[in-house]
C-alpha cells in the first residue's frame, strides 16, 4: 500500500501510450463482449422472422417452399446462438475476427435460405446491406470490406444459381403486388433494426471512448504527481544539510551560560530545536517514503488502532481547538499501514483545519468491505466550482500558489487502493468522505480503478 515516489516513478517507466494500450485493449475486449451479445440478440430476432416468414408463406399465400431445408438453416442459427453465449460466458478475449466470422455465419444462413427460395429475386435479399451496415460498425475496415466483397458474391450466385418456388398467381400484376409487400416488409424490417442496433452499438462506442479519455486523464495525473515526487524528494536532500547545521548551532546555543541563565530565552531555543528535530523528522519520511520498495517499513496493526494513533498524533502536533472523534470500525480488523495512507489522511485534516479553527469532526465506520472515514468542520464549506472539478490540481480557495494539491494527492492515492473520495457542503461547514476497500488495505498492494 506504500505509494512512494520509487513506486510511481517505477511506473511512470511504463509509457502512457503502453497504459492506454493495455487499458484499451481490456476495454475493447468489453466492448466486442457487448457487440457480440446485439448480434445474438439481432439473431434471435432473425430466427423468430424466419419461422414467421415461413409461415405465413407457406400457409397463407400458399407458396410452396423446401420446409425441411430451410428448418435445418433456423437450427444451424439457433445452435450458432448457444455457441456464442457459451463463449461469452467464458473468460476469452472476444476479438474482431470472432465479430466477423460471427457475420460471415449470419450471411451464410442468409444465402442458403435465399438460395432455396428464388435467389436473388427474392424482396429479402435487401438484408445482405443490413449485415454490411453492422459490419462497418462494429469491424475493423479490412474485415467490413472482406464482408462487402462477400455479400457481393453471394448477391452474383443468386443471380444464376437458385432453387425456383412456384408461385400459384397467373398475373403480371399479382406476382408484382406480392413482391412490393415483400419489398416493404423488408424495408421495415431492416430500417428498425438499423436504428435499434445502431444506437446501441453506437453508446457501446461512447462508453469505450469515455473510458479511453478518462484513462488519459489518469495517466496525465500521474505523471505529475512523479514529477511532484522528484521535486519533493530533491527538497527534501537539499534540506538536510542546513537544517543539520541549524541544529548543532541550536544545540551550541543551549550550553551558552548567558542562555541558560535566561530562561525565557532558553525555553525559546529548546523550542527552536524541537520544530528544527520536527522538520527533520518530516524530510527524514520523505526520503525512506521516496527510496524504500513496497511494503519496507511497513506496519502490521488493526484499523483502530491505527486510526486511534493517527488521530492523536495529529492531535499533539497541530494542536486543534477542539477534535470530536468517534471510532466506530466495528467488528476490528487488521491491516498494514505505511505512511503513504497516514499522509492522506493528515492532508484532509489540515485542510479541515484551515477551513474551520474551532471544530473539527471525525467519524470511522465499517461498511460492508469498506473503511469509511468522514471529516467535518464548520468552515465556509467548498465553492460551487470546486466540488465540480474536486480533486484536480491546483483548484483551490485558499489563494495561494500551490493549492488543491493536497487533495489532489488524496483522490490519487486513494483511488491507487480502489477507493474513492467524495465531498459535500453542509447546512454550516462542509464534509470529506474517504471510502477504502478493506482489501487494499489488508494486503498493503496497489489497485487501479
Amino acid at each position: 500500500m506504500n505509494i512512494s515516489i520509487a513506486r510511481l516513478h517505477h511506473d511512470k517507466s511504463i509509457p502512457a501510450a503502453t497504459l492506454a494500450g493495455q487499458g484499451g485493449a481490456s476495454n475493447s475486449d468489453v466492448t466486442n463482449r457487448k457487440n457480440l451479445l446485439l448480434l445474438i440478440q439481432l439473431r434471435w430476432l432473425a430466427v423468430a422472422g424466419q419461422v414467421l416468414t415461413i409461415l405465413v408463406t407457406q400457409y397463407w399465400f400458399a407458396i410452396p417452399l423446401p420446409l425441411a431445408e430451410m428448418a435445418g438453416v433456423v437450427l444451424f442459427l439457433v445452435g450458432l446462438n448457444i455457441f456464442s453465449l457459451l463463449a461469452l460466458r467464458g473468460n476469452r478475449r472476444i476479438s474482431n475476427a470472432q465479430l466477423f466470422v460471427a457475420l460471415i455465419f449470419d450471411m451464410a444462413a442468409l444465402t442458403t435460405q435465399l438460395y432455396l427460395s428464388g435467389g436473388a429475386s427474392n424482396p429479402f435479399v435487401s438484408l445482405y446491406l443490413l449485415q454490411i451496415t453492422l459490419g462497418a460498425a462494429l469491424l475493423a475496415p479490412w474485415s467490413t470490406w472482406i464482408l462487402v466483397v462477400a455479400a457481393s458474391a453471394c448477391f452474383v450466385f443468386l443471380i444464376f444459381v437458385f432453387q425456383p418456388i412456384a408461385i400459384p398467381h397467373h398475373g403480371g400484376s399479382d406476382l408484382l403486388a406480392l413482391h412490393l409487400r415483400g419489398m416493404f416488409i423488408c424495408f421495415v424490417l431492416a430500417a428498425g433494426l438499423i436504428v435499434i442496433f445502431m444506437t446501441r452499438i453506437n453508446r457501446n462506442l461512447r462508453e469505450r471512448d469515455a473510458y479511453l479519455a478518462d484513462l488519459r486523464q489518469r495517466s496525465a495525473e500521474e505523471d505529475h504527481i512523479v514529477r511532484m515526487g522528484l521535486l519533493a524528494s530533491g527538497a527534501a536532500h537539499e534540506l538536510g544539510t542546513p537544517l543539520s547545521t541549524i541544529s548543532v548551532i541550536l544545540s551550541d546555543w543551549r550550553q551558552m551560560q548567558g542562555v541558560k541563565r535566561n530562561r525565557e530565552l532558553s525555553e525559546d531555543v529548546a523550542e527552536m530545536q524541537a520544530q528544527i528535530e520536527r522538520c527533520k523528522s518530516i524530510v527524514t519520511g520523505i526520503l525512506m517514503s521516496s527510496g524504500q520498495a513496497r511494503g519496507e517499513g511497513t506496519i502490521r496493526t488493526t484499523i483502530r488502532h491505527f486510526l486511534d494513533d493517527l488521530v492523536q498524533e495529529w492531535r499533539i502536533s497541530r494542536q486543534p481547538f477542539k477534535l470530536d472523534f468517534r471510532n466506530g470500525f466495528e467488528p476490528d480488523e487488521q491491516i498494514v499501514s505505511d505512511t503513504a495512507l497516514k499522509q492522506v489522511i493528515f492532508n484532509v485534516l489540515d485542510n479541515a483545519q484551515e477551513a474551520s479553527h474551532d471544530w473539527l469532526g471525525i467519524t470511522a465506520e465499517r461498511q460492508d468491505e469498506k473503511l469509511v472515514l468522514s471529516v467535518k468542520d464548520r468552515g465556509p464549506g467548498f465553492d460551487k466550482d470546486i466540488l465540480a472539478a474536486l480533486g484536480q490540481p491546483y483548484m483551490s480557495s485558499k489563494g495561494r500558489p500551490g493549492g488543491g494539491l493536497g487533495l489532489f494527492l488524496v483522490f490519487n492515492v486513494v483511488r491507487k487502493l480502489g477507493g474513492d473520495v467524495s465531498a459535500r457542503n453542509m447546512a454550516e461547514g462542509a464534509c470529506v468522505t474517504l471510502s477504502l476497500p478493506l482489501a487494499a488495505l489488508t494486503d498493503g498492494g496497489d489497485r487501479e480503478t
